[in-house]
């Protein structure tokens, strides 16, 4: 059940994912609000393929949540390249622009960035992707069960016995008498462990 579960999520996210990638197609990417749509949209279809597995059970079930490390070690640095390289292939000449192709300059990685450039789409992709990856589950809310608590008494002359304290504040002790020692609620003893008196 588990991996067809996870077979027909991922199957689909493919087709969701295909879907807002031929959206993009419709869009025309030469300014820059249709530039940042098309994008956009092959982010989203990352992001749709990194939750499909969550959804899937491909972790623990349960509620998802959001991995702080996870985002500050991983994907957050990968974010920053990605937008790097897709400001750089931004059309116009924004602030941000600008600014990226003049501290790629200052980098001396120019050469790099421009190179890269004709890859957008795969750097779009890769955000919507790892930033997914960034949600984990908690898994399923198991009941915790308290084990007994186990108490220290001394006995007569200092001797260490173990008792057992239960929910219903009754204590078990492990010297305590044997049946036939007993009483019955009402004082008697149960007649099979009376004394036989024999009589003549």
């Amino acid at each position: 059940m588990y991996g067809l579960t996870r077979a027909t999520t991922t199957l689909i996210a493919a087709a969701v994912a295909g879907l807002l990638i031929w959206f993009a197609t419709q869009i025309d990417d030469g300014d820059v609000g249709g530039f940042w749509a098309v994008y956009g949209l092959i982010a989203g279809a990352g992001l749709v393929m990194a939750l499909s597995q969550l959804l899937g059970g491909w972790t623990k079930w349960g509620w998802p949540r959001l991995s702080g490390t996870f985002l500050l070690l991983a994907f957050l640095p990968i974010a920053i390249v990605s937008l790097w390289i897709v400001l750089a292939a931004e059309p116009g000449n924004g602030w941000f622009h600008r600014h990226v192709l003049s501290w790629s300059s200052d980098l001396h990685i120019s050469g790099l960035v421009n190179d890269l450039k004709e890859y957008v789409p795969l750097f779009a992709f890769g955000i919507g992707l790892v930033f997914g990856f960034s949600f984990d589950t908690t898994g399923p809310r198991r009941e915790v069960v308290e084990p007994a608590a186990t108490t220290g008494r001394r006995g007569l002359f200092g001797r260490r016995r173990d008792t057992v304290t239960t929910d219903d504040d009754d204590v078990v002790d492990a010297d305590a008498p044997v049946t036939r020692d007993r009483a019955t609620v009402d004082g008697e003893v149960p007649a099979e462990d009376r004394d036989r008196i024999s009589t003549r």
